[in-house]
């Protein structure tokens, strides 16, 4: 079964280049262009816009970069607090440096690395800042902006912007992005142009964002997606009343940068010593992503469940202590206003009914019982239990590519001499309390077991049209699950529930 598309990305990319060259030549010298969202692996974007390129905005980067250069900027709170991103399980400064290593192999190069709001008691921004020296990555640091928001006067000085380091580029575009939300790209951006005005040069800004569409009404489920996804910030969408004012035409933004609009727009007009270009935040963006929009009804679709996916994540970083109570009352909310539940997502009701037959099978042990359900792309349906072998996760995966492959029930993937050598290895040699193998361990024994047999090996070879799967389970996956299913690329939820009682599970 094809997968819906309702997004053209092609005709997207095409509009979007064209969009940014035209606000890069409305200025003599430069264009500081703000880079939000993710600069790869947009998967929030290509699970919400279906036919939408996860690395469309590295394609787009790569047509551009003879005309740009680029800056990264990561906030040294983030690095002390060593924040994660969630889809990929690594800490924001990891993260910072795998995206230079991702543009290199895009051929594309950082000018900088700016580290934000920087202060000298932060041991730990101090180690990234010389790890990355020690490569031959430039780095600079900027302190908090002096007089930041409320005095122009300070900010727009030699004390408040005038303060950064100037950050050289030969390129008439300088694409500013970061980690996150937070990591003072718009900073950035204006002590440029503070340092450039001051130097005579005629320089402007714009910002790049996909999210909020601001073409699609106000409660578009696309819309009401990336409310959800940025419930922990406290975001939420807002019709923009000074593009409504200015051209009576209605335009979405986010309350942010309706917030800080009036704010910003006196400090560019300060620096500049003009009239701002800019009526609205709505003006200031570049954005096309809705007119790649082919198939509204399919988008809803998918909306939705990417809002059913943000809802269970909510509940698990809830649950792990890092998240709190009021982003899943948000998300509840958004559920409710588009008549939508839990259970409207289909791995969720079969999970649930695997991890009830684990425990009637298993009655009279202590312990907890496991489900799990994929659903593939042909639509079927396909579920795995935990047992005293395996993980949830591990039998789900080895049944889903057996039922792909054609292989009867009955025959083993993994023979049983191959998982009690390896559960020997755990208990008896690396004193390991979970003996059962979790989906890193399963697939390492397939491909062990595929170097001898056919079967495995015609199995193992479905593993790649997972990707893009959806997979519920009903306990929180450990590292080894998890670190598994994302390396298989499956769009992955879990009830908050632990999968072990211990503390440590060493």
């Amino acid at each position: 079964m094809l997968k819906k598309v309702g997004f053209d990305n092609e005709k997207y990319l095409k509009e979007q280049t064209a969009a940014i060259l035209e606000r890069v030549n409305t200025y003599k010298d430069k264009l500081y262009l703000e880079f939000g969202g993710k600069i790869i692996f947009d998967y929030h974007a290509s699970r919400v816009l279906p036919g939408f390129d996860p690395n469309v905005k590295m394609r787009l980067l790569r047509q551009l970069k003879d005309k740009a250069d680029i800056i990264l900027c990561i906030y040294a709170g983030d690095i002390e607090r060593r924040k994660v991103r969630a889809d990929f399980g690594i800490t924001y400064d990891v993260d910072a440096m795998k995206l230079i290593d991702d543009l290199r192999d895009w051929d594309i190069d950082v000018s900088a690395v700016v580290i934000t709001r920087f202060r000298d008691d932060q041991p730990a921004t101090k180690i990234f800042k010389n790890k990355l020296e020690q490569r031959g990555i430039k780095v600079y640091t900027h302190a908090f902006t002096k007089g930041y928001p409320t005095d122009i006067d300070t900010i727009v000085s030699d004390e408040g912007y005038g303060a950064n380091a100037y950050i050289e580029t030969k390129n008439p575009l300088v694409i500013v992005t970061g980690p996150g939300p937070g990591s003072g790209k718009l900073a950035t951006c204006l002590s440029q142009l503070y340092h450039d005005h001051k130097k005579g040069k005629k320089s402007g800004y714009s910002k790049f964002e996909t999210f909020p569409i601001w073409n699609l009404p106000l409660k578009h489920p696309v819309n009401i997606a990336y409310e959800a996804a940025t419930a922990d910030l406290g975001d939420y969408n807002t019709v923009d009343s000074f593009h409504l004012k200015a051209y009576n035409k209605t335009a979405i933004n986010y309350n942010r940068d309706m917030e800080v609009f009036p704010v910003l727009k006196r400090i560019l007009e300060k620096i500049t010593n003009a009239d701002s270009i800019y009526k609205s935040p709505t003006d200031m963006g570049v954005n096309r992503a809705g007119f790649g929009i082919v198939d509204d009804e399919v988008v809803t679709e998918a909306a939705g469940q990417e809002i059913i996916r943000r809802y269970f994540r909510a509940l698990c970083e809830n649950m792990m202590g890092f998240g709190d109570k009021e982003a899943v009352r948000r998300i509840e909310l958004l559920m409710k206003e588009l008549g939508i539940s839990s259970s409207d997502r289909n791995v969720v009701e079969p999970a649930r009914k695997a991890a009830e037959e684990a425990k009637e099978k298993g009655k009279g042990n202590e312990g907890i019982f496991s489900g799990a359900a994929i659903e593939l792309c042909s639509g079927e349906v396909v579920t795995g239990k935990n047992s005293s072998l395996m993980h949830a996760s591990s039998s789900l995966i080895l049944n889903a590519i057996k039922i792909m492959a054609d292989i009867p029930d009955n025959i083993h993937l993994l023979s049983p001499q191959t998982i009690e050598s390896i559960t020997n290895l755990k208990k008896n040699i690396l004193n390991s309390k979970a003996v059962s193998l979790d989906l890193e361990e399963a697939l390492t024994a397939l491909s062990i077991s595929a170097a001898s047999n056919p079967t495995a090996q015609v199995a193992m070879e479905k593993l790649k049209e997972l990707r893009g799967s959806e997979v519920h389970m009903t306990h929180m996956p450990t590292s080894g699950d998890e670190g598994g299913l994302r390396k298989l690329g499956v769009n992955l939820t879990s009830e908050p529930n632990f999968s072990t009682k211990s503390l440590f599970a060493g």
